[in-house]
């Protein structure tokens, strides 16, 4: 097996996470912080706004069973990738579309990534997701692991994770478990 790790932030965890976790080849998926300036924030730290953390995930998967790059397109497509600090109602730096990099390598990978779905023009609007290096991640309180599968009719949840996994579903139906 030969893993590797990436951690992405898209919004809020809540809405990205399920989706990363039904890919075939993801090992885990852990929801936190990255990014910020303090060490050890809270939920509370980030909401905020004030600490430069993003909400995020770091997956570990086995890269003979899905790659980097497959990874990446389900990013910017299950996401909005082109507002600013922003998704939907979540608003603040907290949310932002990131990628962060542990090697030269992947960050290459990262930027090409970007290039690769502004020029298919997945979005009518650029990509404005930043390319960063890998920070210390802290993990989220454990109430936000599985946050969707311990809450699926929480009405959060039902108005934005259901339509994100509706169009993992259409699109990425091969690269599910």
């Amino acid at each position: 097996m030969q893993t590797e790790k990436i951690i992405v932030a898209g919004g809020c965890f809540w809405c990205i996470e399920p989706v990363f976790k039904k890919l075939n080849g993801v090992l885990s998926v852990v929801s936190g912080y990255t990014g910020g300036q303090i060490s050890n924030p809270t939920y509370d730290d980030i909401c905020t706004g004030e600490t430069g953390h993003a909400e995020a995930l770091k997956i570990e998967f086995d890269k003979s069973q899905i790659t980097l790059a497959e990874l990446l397109e389900v990013f910017f497509t299950l996401h909005d990738p082109t507002t600013l600090n922003r998704q939907g109602a979540d608003i603040g730096t907290q949310y932002r579309s990131a990628l962060f990099y542990e090697n030269q390598a992947q960050k290459i990978e990262l930027q090409e990534a970007i290039l690769k779905a502004n020029t298919a023009k997945i979005w009518s609007s650029p990509i404005v997701t930043t390319v960063e290096p890998a920070a210390e991640f802290y993990d989220a309180e454990q109430y936000h692991q599985d946050f969707f599968s311990k809450n699926p009719s929480n009405r959060y949840c039902q108005m934005s994770v259901l339509p994100k996994l509706k169009k993992l579903n259409d699109l990425f139906s091969k690269l599910q478990q």
